[in-house]
């Protein structure tokens, strides 16, 4: 049995990450107000043994004939998936942009209570003007402004959760409810925040939730590597994936922590096939969906021009280095990578991008798929992975039924759970206080 094992998250969006998913006859589009549909989701991950799901989250609505973006906002939905599920973890983003570190720290707080320590938080510093618009900003601040704010929002947010001792709560009925001694104000006076504390809610199951962050920048590397707890990555191919994996360890450790307890995923999209002929016809019925002119939008998103009139079945038109372009490095890093090896003309690209936005995309059969993991994790490319099924709920199931077993008899993955909480899954240390 090997003692390192691999991780998965499930990432729950829509009907799927291919942007066309919800357009096949029999997919889940009606069922996206419904909290028993991503109830259900969880519990099928549970099933699977998963560390988390994981819920993504936006600020503004872009195209809404696209397709269904965001739905019910998360923390919502994750306190009502914590009463109908008992083991999975439950992991959700909040900007450090919009929010205040008291209110972020208060809610994940009282979710980990709720869920009995299965809470985690993805920080993210958000992207889009059209977020900005909502939160009374008339554009996103700079980059590195961001970057720096998020990073005096986390020593906060930890401040808040430290701020209780363990053992404060004495509940005498005779006597004190709490031991003042054992509370500590925060009194934080900074650049961006003040807070003075302590939280008004008492120290969590696992005494602070767990920190994900998705670094793919250079400040975003580096907020990764200072404060997460787990990673989440964009790694096109084993090679983009083992070039980030060495980067974000030997960060992780100029910081004076332990690169091998901070397991780093990268996003994983498959189609299964009991053959690889199988598989991509299960590629192509959906990628037949992907309406042009909508995925020519998302494309010039990602890479900040307008191609509306670009010549489908022309080559990619030459793109601007990675170091001229001021949107989000990670996906656009990604398109680069696959111009730059596949060639593909504007068309291909389309599809390419259609589920996952450039992700690693495994096609065939699931001893492939499992070979696969298998290789990226022994090889210093990924400790698990961020699973963004393409189709929801079937391309979840599929993976659970026919991948997780032989992950498992090859040693690699859990048979049952053996902790409680998050940081149990991930095996890390709960901190004390």
């Amino acid at each position: 049995m090997n003692t390192r094992q691999l991780h998965f998250n499930a990432f729950l969006y829509g009907c799927g990450h291919h942007q066309a998913a919800w357009r096949l006859p029999g997919s889940s589009v009606e069922q996206l107000g419904e909290i028993t549909y991503y109830e259900r989701l969880a519990q099928t991950a549970e099933a699977g043994l998963f560390d988390a799901i994981f819920f993504a989250d936006g600020q503004s609505v872009s195209n809404p004939a696209v397709g269904p973006q965001w739905s019910l906002e998360p923390l919502t939905a994750l306190a009502a998936i914590a009463g109908n599920t008992s083991r999975i973890g439950l992991i959700c983003t909040v900007s450090t942009t919009f929010h205040t570190p008291f209110h972020a720290a208060r809610m994940l707080a009282s979710l980990d209570h709720i869920s009995q320590g299965r809470i985690g938080w993805n920080v993210v510093t958000s992207m889009f003007d059209a977020e900005a618009r909502n939160h009374s900003m008339e554009q996103m601040p700079a980059s590195a402004q961001r970057y720096v704010r998020a990073a005096e929002f986390i020593d906060v947010a930890l401040a808040l959760w430290d701020s209780w001792d363990d053992d404060a709560v004495v509940a005498q009925r005779n006597g004190d409810f709490a031991d003042a001694a054992k509370i500590h104000p925060v009194d934080h006076a900074g650049k961006h925040f003040q807070v003075a504390g302590p939280l008004n809610i008492p120290r969590g199951p696992q005494g602070r939730p767990v920190l994900f962050q998705a670094g793919a920048s250079e400040s975003g590397r580096d907020l990764a590597a200072r404060y997460a707890e787990g990673i989440y990555a964009v790694a096109y191919d084993l090679a983009s994936g083992q070039q980030y994996y060495a980067d974000v360890k030997q960060r992780i450790a100029s910081y004076g922590r332990d690169p091998g307890s901070v397991p780093i995923m990268p996003g994983l999209v498959t189609f299964l096939g009991s053959t690889e002929a199988e598989a991509r016809a299960k590629q192509a019925e959906v990628d037949a969906l992907l309406p042009v002119k909508h995925s020519l939008a998302q494309l010039g998103t990602f890479i900040g021009q307008d191609c509306s009139d670009w010549e489908l079945d022309a080559p990619v038109p030459d793109l601007p280095p990675a170091t001229e372009f001021s949107g989000p490095q990670g996906r656009y890093a990604t398109i680069l990578r696959i111009v730059e090896s596949e060639r593909p003309t504007v068309r291909q690209l389309l599809g390419r991008l259609a589920a996952g936005g450039g992700h690693c995309t495994m096609v065939g059969t699931p001893e492939h798929v499992a070979d696969t993991i298998e290789e990226w994790f022994t090889s210093g490319a990924a400790d698990g992975f961020n699973l963004m099924p393409p189709l929801l709920p079937d391309a979840l199931e599929e993976f659970i039924d026919r991948v997780v077993p032989l992950l498992q008899r090859r040693g690699l993955y859990r048979t049952e759970y053996s902790a409680t909480t998050l940081r149990g899954h991930l095996g890390l240390e709960r901190p004390t206080g």
